[in-house]
């Protein structure tokens, strides 16, 4: 069996979340199917990171196992070809036994981008949340650090999650303003299940002025959700993007999206393997670790 990783980005709005559905809505329902045409056998994927319904991906890693050997153009342009408009794979590879789209995922960082206007987003309607009044950035800020560091989540997580345990590592909290764009940038270990919105959701509590940062504090240690703010409305489709950040054996590599996106970073436990890579996978590695090292130089 040979195991392959491979890319893929997605408008969330044209599916129901990632994990496959009876209706066969999903993300992972479309992809399997093309997959499955071009193996011409049955596939079964393992994503790094499910995606709620709504939610944008620019770089999705996956992993499957096959019998069949096909060049990486063949995953990428041919299964391209047979997934809905919303859908395209980017990227393939060969990789090692060892490597597993989430359990190899070391961090997870999450962007919210909310628009801070009076009047609703229209060019980017479905990119972007939106708040009508405005926020006040230290306050929220203020709010933010009393969330950093390993906690129990439970008031910021949904009723439907369904982690083992609610604690999590959230190693930064960044929220910037950019004109009329608020980026919420969180990095973590894991992330509950809707974890993020409500964490902003709360941060916007706090912003408008409804309540001082400490309310955000109290929040987290109280372990209630009754408590907390209401899920941050977003509507369909919502302002959550993701993308990733992966690596295979000693290499890290960080592609660049601007500033849409949720990254997660990779690692294999076994040793490199790009046995077989096209010339155009290998150029896109190389110029993927250049991208590396400018951006932590």
């Amino acid at each position: 069996m040979t195991r392959v990783a491979l890319g893929i980005e997605y408008n969330g709005s044209a599916f129901c979340g990632w994990q496959t559905q009876p209706s066969r809505c999903a993300v992972q329902d479309a992809l399997e199917f093309a997959l499955a045409k071009i193996a011409g056998e049955k596939i079964t994927t393992i994503c790094a990171g499910r995606t709620d319904a709504g939610v944008h991906a620019l770089d999705q890693v996956v992993h499957f196992d096959t019998g069949v050997e096909r060049p990486p153009s063949a995953w990428v342009r041919g299964t391209s070809a047979l997934l809905p408009q919303g859908a395209a794979v980017i990227w393939a590879q060969p990789a090692a036994a060892e490597f597993h789209a989430r359990y190899s995922a070391y961090e997870r960082c999450y962007r919210y981008v909310l628009l801070n206007h009076p009047v609703r987003p229209a060019i980017n309607q479905g990119r972007v949340g939106w708040f009508h009044m405005p926020l006040n950035i230290e306050s929220m800020r203020a709010a933010a650090r009393h969330l950093i560091g390993e906690h129990d989540f439970s008031a910021f997580r949904s009723a439907e999650c369904q982690a083992k345990s609610p604690v999590r590592d959230l190693k930064h909290l960044d929220i910037r303003r950019s004109g009329d764009y608020i980026v919420f940038e969180l990095v973590a270990n894991s992330f509950l299940h809707h974890m993020v919105r409500n964490i902003v959701g709360g941060l916007v509590y706090v912003g408008k002025g409804r309540h001082d940062p400490a309310w955000l504090a109290s929040v987290l240690a109280s372990r209630d959700r009754k408590l907390a703010a209401p899920t941050l409305e977003a509507a369909m489709p919502s302002g959550d993007w993701c993308k990733l950040r992966a690596a295979d054996g000693s290499m890290r590599i960080d592609r660049g999206y601007g500033d849409i996106c949720q990254n997660l970073r990779h690692h294999a436990r076994g040793r490199r393997d790009r046995g077989g890579a096209s010339r155009r996978a290998r150029a896109r590695l190389r110029f993927l670790r250049r991208e590396s090292t400018l951006r932590h130089a």
